[in-house]
């Protein structure tokens, strides 16, 4: 049996709507088509297992493409925030240069643990 009829078959079991069904076995059909190698699978399924659940695969920077600055009247935040682009979780009182995340129980007013993101480019932020 292949990974698709797999994949199908593991499916079907737990699930009964069939777009559903479908949306999966097609995912799996596509990762199929490149021919992975049990090497090269087993080092791109984390890296998409990442990539699906919307987290980073580098550190965060201070790079100004990186960072959207909010006004004050929009989170009524003191002098505003910004929200990292590549992390939607990751918010900064400095333009990037240091920023807290939601998951670690960081707010506007009380952020908790304080991140350094690495230096890139040059921009508002060096």
């Amino acid at each position: 049996m292949g990974l698709v009829d797999h994949a199908r078959n593991e499916i079907e079991l737990i699930e009964t709507d069939q777009e559903f069904i479908e949306m999966i076995v097609k995912v799996v059909e596509a990762f199929c088509t490149y021919g992975h190698s049990g090497g090269s699978a087993s080092v791109a399924i984390p890296i998409i297992n990442e990539l699906l659940l919307g987290r980073t695969l580098s550190p965060l920077t201070n790079d100004q493409k990186e960072w959207v600055y909010y006004t004050e009247d929009m989170f009524g935040v003191d002098g505003g925030v910004w929200q990292n682009c590549r992390n939607c979780e990751a918010f900064s009182n400095d333009g990037g240069k240091t920023y807290y995340l939601l998951s670690e129980g960081g707010t506007f007013t009380n952020p908790g643990k304080i991140h350094v993101s690495n230096t890139i480019g040059v921009g508002y932020n060096d």
